[in-house]
């Protein structure tokens, strides 16, 4: 995810149509399905404490900012794409020809990242104005815009600079074109044929613009794959909301059968492709055996797993035990641990930390360190500044003397492979979403709405007009 939270950094790529391919490896373990039948599984099912997964606000826009830097017209047809195909695959699984005469679409979410340094304001505007990253009370819902419009001014030189250091912008747009081009071929390969879309919750192209594409395609069945191995509330589930949201209000839309892949870092195709990578690099140390593996994943709020009953930290324990099974199955048994990355503000995170947690090996004596990025697929600003720039430098400092980074999965055939195993999987379990009628014995009375304005303005003007509560709040996020 490229982005910090609050400060850190979310990226994913834009609204692109591709072509064709593909075959793989036999399948592993089955990914978390929804069929679009209404809401998510998250928001259908309970979860151990009882309490169903409650996705954060609604009201979601189309577009949720457009500056003179982004009224390019959404709804464009989506771009296509002019990335070379990253790899080849051998023949594997075959599909019925039943499946071959439909028309398939398969929909790659990702968050999307500034491509300039001029991007970087609005896209930042676009990440904190979301109810899913930023939770605000009800009552305060109204202020989400001008604190995005706030924290995203403040945040913007700071983040220029970490962009700056990588080469001026994102490079997930281009490095999820190159993945989605690979998944067509190895779709192709099986003997079906699918139109692939790029879609980013923050960036160009958005995820407005290729459903428009998609409809226009025609397309008779959509398998939804958000490009996050674990599922959060502030990743795939913030995709998925938005793409609910277009369905609920489309006639075409909520009559397509559609498939969800909520999560599927539980495959074995993506499990064994990691170990794979671990396995290469620790191979470069000179003692591999004394090497710490140490699995950084992206952090979220520790709210959103005890208050909305977020799955990730789960998934992500889950995700890192499967790992470490099979670096074991193949008698690679180094210690390894797991940390969180790229908090912000004053707000608890999961914990633990990860510079707290690389300060403390390098006081317990650990000399050798391979740094794994587990919540992403691509490089972009978490691994390639994040990671490689600020947690190197922190690591040697503290007396690490060897250094390593697992590069992330990008286009590396088994993974794309077992990507297109799954969404053949998910095919059959596609549905049609059904409208609803409005529900307008829920909206509030005069009253209720005139309170909350009352107390919302005063709240907005302590916030945003009181000069030394902006000092602080500055010196706070920056």
């Amino acid at each position: 995810m490229e982005c910090r939270v609050l400060g850190s950094r979310c990226a994913g790529t834009g609204a692109q149509i591709l072509g064709k391919t593909g075959s793989a490896t036999p399948c592993g373990k089955a990914p978390s399905f929804t069929s679009f039948t209404g809401s998510t599984k998250h928001e259908q099912n309970l979860h151990g404490n009882g309490k169903p997964l409650q996705l954060a606000g609604s009201g979601y826009t189309r577009l949720v900012n457009r500056s003179p830097v982004l009224k390019r017209q959404w709804n464009l047809a989506a771009r296509s794409s002019s990335a070379n195909v990253c790899t080849t695959f051998d023949d594997a699984m075959v599909v019925s020809s039943d499946a071959v005469e439909e028309k398939i679409g398969v929909l790659l979410l990702n968050l999307g990242g500034p491509e300039t340094l001029d991007d970087v304001q609005p896209f930042l505007f676009n990440l904190f104005a979301d109810p899913d990253i930023i939770r605000l009370p009800r009552l305060f819902r109204f202020l989400q815009r001008p604190l995005a419009k706030l924290i995203s001014t403040f945040r913007a030189p700071k983040s220029k600079e970490g962009y700056a250091s990588i080469g001026g912008g994102s490079p997930l747009r281009k490095i999820t074109d190159e993945q989605a081009n690979a998944l067509k071929i190895a779709l192709e390969k099986k003997k079906l044929h699918a139109n692939i879309y790029v879609g980013m919750r923050y960036w160009y192209p958005f995820t407005e613009e290729a459903i428009d594409q998609i409809k226009k395609d025609r397309i008779t069945k959509l398998v939804v794959l958000p490009l996050y191995p674990q599922y959060s509330i502030s990743t795939s589930g913030s995709s998925i909301r938005v793409l609910q949201d277009i369905v609920k209000e489309d006639s075409y839309l909520s009559g397509l059968p559609i498939s969800i892949i909520e999560s599927w870092y539980q495959r074995d195709g993506y499990v064994k492709s990691m170990a794979d990578l671990i396995e290469k690099e620790l191979s470069i140390f000179s003692n591999p055996e004394e090497v710490m593996i140490f699995f950084s994943a992206h952090g979220v709020p520790l709210t959103y797993v005890e208050d909305a009953g977020d799955p990730y930290r789960d998934q992500m324990e889950d995700c890192i035990a499967l790992i470490m099974g099979e670096l074991r199955s193949r008698g690679i048994l180094n210690s390894h641990t797991l940390a969180y990355q790229s908090r912000v503000g004053p707000v608890q995170w999961l914990k633990p930390y990860t510079d707290e947690v690389l300060l403390e090996l390098g006081q317990k004596g650990v000399k050798s360190l391979l740094a794994v990025p587990v919540s992403f697929v691509s490089e972009h600003i978490e691994t390639l500044e994040e990671i490689d720039m600020e947690y190197k430098e922190l690591a040697l400092e503290s007396g690490i003397e060897n250094w390593g980074r697992v590069p992330a999965l990008g286009c590396t055939s088994s993974f794309i492979s077992d990507l297109a195993d799954a969404v053949v999987e998910a095919l059959p379990t596609a549905s049609s979403l059904t409208r609803k009628p409005n529900n307008t014995g829920s909206d509030m009375d005069v009253m209720q709405y005139l309170t909350k304005m009352f107390f919302g303005s005063i709240l907005a003007f302590v916030l945003l007009l009181s000069p030394r509560l902006i000092s602080v709040f500055r010196n706070t996020m920056l």
